[in-house]
């Protein structure tokens, strides 16, 4: 008679392969991800921009203000704090900014956003908001490598280290003997 082949190798197996294969998975995805992390991967802030003093006459004469940047990127919940240092009231989309005032935008939605600006020659003021990798992002990378990853090592560790089964002979009952 044959020998039914034992499992406890197999599922021996099959956990290191399971946690072995976490493990990799794991630290594959966040090397990946760090290595190719974005500035907008991080948590809301307040981001300040400051309109100095003669920008309304330089914004006049055509000219740049070198201190306030032409795009700016931001994520999902930062808040634009702006702060008026001219003598000239300032507008930035719905944000009306007195001469030494300051006026605060939330940002709430991913978009990218072009509002009027008049601290700015080209009357417009350019910016991103973006979402952030989440945790629950970063999971769901996890569950779609690591099922794929235990199964082919699995199924590459039965390949090429083979489960030893010991060969061991049935000795026949007498009463098999005799028929």
């Amino acid at each position: 008679m044959f020998k039914k082949p034992a499992l406890r190798p197999y599922w021996k197996r099959l956990w290191i392969v399971l946690l072995l294969s976490l493990a990799l998975s794991f630290a594959f995805n966040e090397l990946t991800y760090h290595l190719q992390r974005e500035n907008y991967d991080r948590a809301p802030q307040t981001i300040r921009l400051e309109i100095p003093e003669g920008t309304a006459s330089r914004v006049a004469a055509g000219e740049e203000v070198p201190s306030i940047p032409a795009e700016l990127q931001f994520v999902i919940g930062d808040v634009l704090e702006v702060k008026n240092h001219d003598t000239t009231d300032h507008e930035l989309g719905p944000l009306w900014i007195p001469a030494g005032g300051t006026a605060r935008l939330a940002l709430e939605q991913a978009d990218k956003y072009a509002l009027s600006c008049s601290f700015r020659p080209s009357r417009y003021l350019g910016f991103d908001v973006r979402a952030g990798t989440s945790v629950g992002v970063r999971l769901t990378g996890l569950g779609l490598t690591f099922p794929t990853t235990a199964i082919l090592a699995f199924m590459y560790s039965l390949l090429v280290f083979p489960v030893k089964q010991e060969q061991q002979e049935e000795k026949a009952s007498p009463a098999q003997e005799q028929r």
